[in-house]
């Protein structure tokens, strides 16, 4: 599972990181093979605690010189600790790193690259390439999660509207939005939420042939017309009142309004099957499909890594660890009790812990989905995304206008990389 990045990742400088880290110098050799060392291993996500720890027992097992203590900081915090231990030299020898802190870390030599040759094809494509920084990889990925739209069957039979289907489109969508919106009943179609970009507007932005950042991580896609029609499918449900307006959703997150019957769909990752099928609305009432399709289709893809710090003593363990935590013997561990795991062919028994579900849409989405935006410093033009488009959501501005001066602001950003 993975959360929001905005908070996250919006914790840390690059100038504090560069003095901290000395420019990416390396230290220490590691003890000797048979000498007994203990890694710390740094997670965020209490709900997959027990199952690293299992993950670290097991691999102390078969690596008995190399004890592993798990140490779990919650997400609120996680990253601002993790600043403070980088800064003080004290970061964990192995810590879970995601997509939009990725390049920042790295570039500021705070992870160390993976210098062993690793068969990488094990892991969908997207997720290698969200953690190469300059040719290099510097970390393994453990999870994986896609994005479809939940929707909530009983609403679907009352307008009667037929469920989706794996090859709908855009139209499809907007058909069955008009239909499912009841306003005498305080139902919507969907919430066009404007903070999980993961979620809503960057999987539209590239269904619609756009892009939020070009390859090379120098210009902004927004003010490409291609991505401010992808911006505009939210607009226009606002707009036509088949989405609650920004202000319902900021007092209410569309996820609490489909868990209390008034939206019919919500656009929610992978991780969102642990908390349906436990809450009691949703737990017998959901099912998921694809995206929709729009000039293509393209669902977000991300997933968290492993990273060793470049401060480690023990470099060698540590590394023994992350390849380990990359295993298939991991994997298979971690999917019967975690997320999806990243490793092909071992997320069978994540689909299987929910036959009820069509959870195979998320893995089957792997085909044609796009690495999760980034750059050095993510959190600076996500900030301006937010400034930006707010007044396109409560339509202040025009989608056009608001997207351009979000481009001009994201280039003058970009160019200070």
């Amino acid at each position: 599972m993975w959360k929001s990045v905005r908070s996250g990742a919006a914790v840390l400088c690059a100038a504090l990181l560069a003095s901290a880290c000395g420019g990416g110098e390396q230290s220490g050799t590691g003890a000797r093979p048979q000498e007994k060392v203990q890694l710390s291993y740094g997670v965020w996500d209490a709900t997959q605690q027990a199952v690293m720890q299992e993950l670290a027992a097991e691999f102390t097992r078969t690596h008995p010189n190399i004890a592993v203590d798990v140490q779990l900081t919650p997400w609120a915090d996680y990253w601002t600790k993790l600043k403070a231990a980088v800064s003080g030299g004290a970061a964990p020898d192995v810590f879970w790193m995601n997509g939009p802190n990725f390049q920042l870390y790295a570039s500021n030599g705070v992870i160390r690259p993976i210098e062993e040759q690793v068969d990488t094809s094990v892991y969908p494509k997207a997720l290698v390439d969200l953690y190469t920084f300059d040719g290099k990889l510097y970390g393994l990925p453990k999870d994986m999660d896609t994005v479809g739209v939940w929707y909530n069957k009983t609403l679907f039979d009352a307008a009667k509207v037929k469920y989706p289907a794996d090859d709908w489109t855009w139209a499809d969508f907007k058909q069955a939005a008009a239909r499912l919106t009841d306003a005498g009943k305080g139902v919507h179609a969907v919430g066009a939420q404007l903070t999980s970009f993961q979620e809503y507007q960057y999987n539209t932005i590239y269904q619609a042939g756009g892009y939020v950042i070009s390859p090379d991580g120098r210009k902004s896609g927004y003010d490409d017309p291609r991505t401010i029609e992808g911006l505009k499918f939210w607009t226009d449900l606002i707009a036509a009142k088949q989405s609650p307006d920004l202000k319902t959703m900021t007092d209410t997150a569309p996820i609490q309004l489909f868990e209390a019957g008034k939206l019919a769909m919500y656009w929610g990752g992978s991780w969102d099957v642990a908390e349906f099928t436990k809450n009691d609305y949703t737990k017998d009432k959901v099912d998921v499909a694809p995206l929709p399709k729009g000039e293509k289709q393209a669902t977000i893809i991300h997933g968290v890594a492993n990273v060793m710090s470049a401060k480690t003593e023990h470099p060698a363990q540590a590394w023994e660890f992350v390849k380990f935590l990359g295993s298939k013997q991991a994997a298979d561990i971690l999917g019967k009790k975690g997320p999806i795991p990243a490793y092909n062919g071992t997320q069978a028994d994540w689909v299987a812990a929910h036959p009820e579900l069509r959870l195979q849409t998320f893995l089957d989405s792997v085909a044609y989905a796009v690495p999760y935006p980034v750059s050095k410093n993510t959190a600076a033009w996500q900030e301006a995304e937010l400034t930006h488009l707010t007044k396109a959501w409560t339509g202040e501005v025009p989608v056009d206008k608001a997207a351009a001066g979000l481009a001009a602001a994201m280039n003058d950003l970009l160019a200070k990389e």
